[in-house]
């Protein structure tokens, strides 16, 4: 059986949110995919394979189902070095890559009506719908989950969509615990924000939280996907930096208008490139579903039909999977920091199979 683990890079990140079925390690190998997009870059997806899977969701064989657990994203310049015999395993240099951890968003008030009946996300009644009390329990269960693994001390920075429902997620799971008044920090949610009935959430202990326009949701003709101005968002979440958001305004958002699929899919492409000007090294990113479905469906085409489903599949509300981009076109400058030269003191030191090849070439291989 093979379990495809969305991780190329490092096995110890080995841990989605999924509190039913824990898995046990196993032995992986590496396999290697590529694609070219519309500008002729090569795009290539890598995994890992194990032995060993439990899954609770799908299920590919008779024997325990698989469950998807990472990925690798992989930029290139060059299509024809990016072949590395298909199966084979590849390397990457560890301070070329990147380790995501995408989360959608915990259940909005959309959410539960569009289930029943897909024209209630029409309704002007769930303009930037908020959490739900479910939403929220979801909320708490994953944060519960990231704290216990370790992964709330390994993250260095938030991204969330700026949305309410996830800026809720993001400061609801990556946040510091309750905020208590004091003059010299801000919290990273007002209570009640968002009618959440919620206490105020601290910014103390916790990474930066930074909202992004490219991780938004399709836009376009659905009031819950439109938001709020940016001063309305910056006064219930005081210490969230929305900087890097040029409108106060949605000007994205058109009530008669749908991005297209192949429109999210792009934007989604362009979101990958940016996070390489970003000098942190693992990133959480609370989204939205059709972002990540759209932009996640740009891989794995030219590999086996199960591991392209594995890779592009929906994600359920308050879902966690992790995956690794790859800078294979030196795109990124940042220096090693556990990498180390050698030689110190210097000395001698000729490698035995030099010795051993120059002897060959002065004798010749006949003689």
């Amino acid at each position: 059986m093979t379990n495809i683990i969305k991780n190329a890079v490092n096995p110890y990140y080995s841990e989605i949110y999924n509190t039913l079925n824990p898995i046990p390690p196993g032995p992986v190998t590496l396999r290697h995919y590529h694609r070219k997009n519309k500008q002729g870059t090569c795009i290539s997806l890598a995994y890992l394979s194990s032995s060993t899977c439990i899954s609770n969701r799908s299920q590919f064989h008779s024997s325990p189902p698989l469950r998807s657990r990472f990925s690798a994203l992989c930029f290139s310049s060059n299509p024809v070095a990016d072949m590395d015999g298909g199966a084979g395993p590849s390397l990457f240099p560890l301070h070329r890559c990147k380790t995501l951890h995408l989360v959608r968003h915990a259940q909005g008030i959309h959410n539960v009506e569009g289930d029943k009946n897909y024209k209630a996300y029409l309704s002007p009644e769930y303009f930037d719908a908020h959490l739900t009390p479910l939403g929220w329990q979801q909320v708490d269960n994953l944060r519960k989950h990231v704290h216990a693994s370790g992964l709330s001390k390994r993250v260095d920075l938030v991204i969330t969509s700026p949305l309410i429902r996830t800026i809720q997620t993001a400061v609801g799971v990556f946040g510091g615990e309750g905020y208590t008044d004091r003059m010299d920090v801000l919290p990273l949610m007002l209570a009640n924000a968002g009618n959440s009935s919620r206490a105020a959430i601290s910014s103390l202990n916790c990474p930066p939280l930074i909202a992004v326009e490219l991780c938004r949701e399709h836009l376009g003709v659905h009031p819950c996907d439109k938001r709020r101005s940016i001063s309305e968002y910056q006064f219930l979440f005081p210490a969230i930096d929305f900087s890097l958001i040029e409108s106060d305004e949605d000007i994205l958002w058109k009530a008669d208008i749908r991005e297209t699929t192949e429109e999210v899919a792009a934007r989604g492409l362009k979101f990958m490139n940016w996070l390489w000007t970003r000098p942190e090294k693992e990133i959480a990113i609370v989204t939205h579903s059709g972002f990540l479905f759209h932009t996640l469906s740009s891989f794995g085409n030219d590999c086996h039909p199960l591991v392209k489903k594995e890779i592009c599949k929906h994600f359920a509300n308050c879902e966690l999977r992790s995956m690794v981009i790859v800078d294979r076109s030196m795109t990124g400058s940042d220096a090693s920091t556990t990498n180390y030269p050698g030689k110190i003191p210097a000395g001698l030191d000729r490698p035995s199979d030099v010795v051993d090849e120059n002897k060959l070439e002065k004798e010749g291989p006949d003689s």
